[in-house]
């Protein structure tokens, strides 16, 4: 198993893919890999750590299912508490909007989908570093308890054999339609084969041009792309935009279940 990190407790950080290959309608590519998340309670119940990133999601795209025995698995002594889930929000909230918010309004659900993320693992960002360090580190260090190597969000998201890797994804999947999740995958993939566009507000926020299929080379491949808010957005899972809220849930109750017919 090629070694990417490790997760505070000791899990290692694993690499979360498409699983099935078989040929899709659609293939929708993300950012990066989230993770299961833990709260964290000392022996008297009192609160150390509210989220806890402590496993990769077990498939991609997680949609929070067998939270609580995923959590259960992981070795902790005694003496430093329990782990326990996290709030429910915190536990495969994109992999539900995915669901609910793109795949289900266009009549389609996951086995019409090839999944994707242009980093495929779990990464730390600086507030959860902040957390492990002021909180987790002391502790494992007098408890003998490993050093978490969770990889930092890079700040390129793909490089030339990354973004080859996810051409030759979508060259398998065969699909008719290239779903990119918000700016990222824009900037980090499809900028790179068509230069038209390099954030999702290229192609237009308002109702009127929010959710249209434009057809694009990828090398010599030719797709449909259909540009969409990240889940973060269209779901108001944290910091989110109003705006990219707004123009998503006219294209859900307007548009979105006849865009699979103009698929072809």
């Amino acid at each position: 198993m090629k070694y990417i990190g490790t997760f505070p407790f000791g899990l290692p950080v694993q690499e979360v893919v498409q699983t099935d290959r078989t040929p899709k309608d659609v293939f929708v590519l993300g950012v990066y890999s989230s993770a299961v998340h833990a709260r964290w309670e000392n022996a008297r119940n009192g609160l150390v750590i509210t989220a806890l990133a402590v496993a990769s999601e077990p498939y991609i795209f997680w949609k929070g299912d067998n939270t609580e025995s995923i959590i259960e698995t992981i070795p902790i002594p005694k003496e430093l508490g329990r782990l326990v889930p996290a709030a429910q929000n915190l536990n495969g909230p994109s992999g539900k909007a995915l669901d609910n918010l793109i795949l289900n309004p266009m009549g389609l659900d996951r086995q019409n989908a090839w999944l994707c993320d242009l980093v495929p693992h779990s990464c730390v960002n600086p507030f959860q570093q902040k957390a492990i360090e002021r909180d987790y580190l002391p502790i494992a260090e007098k408890f003998g308890l490993p050093r978490p190597t969770v990889p930092p969000v890079p700040y390129e998201l793909s490089d030339e054999k990354r973004r080859r890797e996810i051409l030759n994804e979508i060259i398998e999947s065969k699909a008719k339609v290239l779903i990119v999740l918000g700016d990222k995958p824009i900037e980090w993939f499809l900028s790179f084969c068509d230069n038209r566009w390099n954030k999702l507000s290229d192609f237009g926020n308002d109702v009127t041009s929010y959710g249209k299929l434009h057809e694009v080379h990828l090398g010599d491949y030719k797709i449909n792309v259909l540009p969409l808010a990240h889940p973060r957005q269209i779901g108001k899972l944290g910091q989110s935009s109003p705006v990219w809220y707004e123009v998503h849930k006219s294209w859900v109750e307007k548009s979105a279940a006849k865009a699979i017919n103009l698929m072809g």
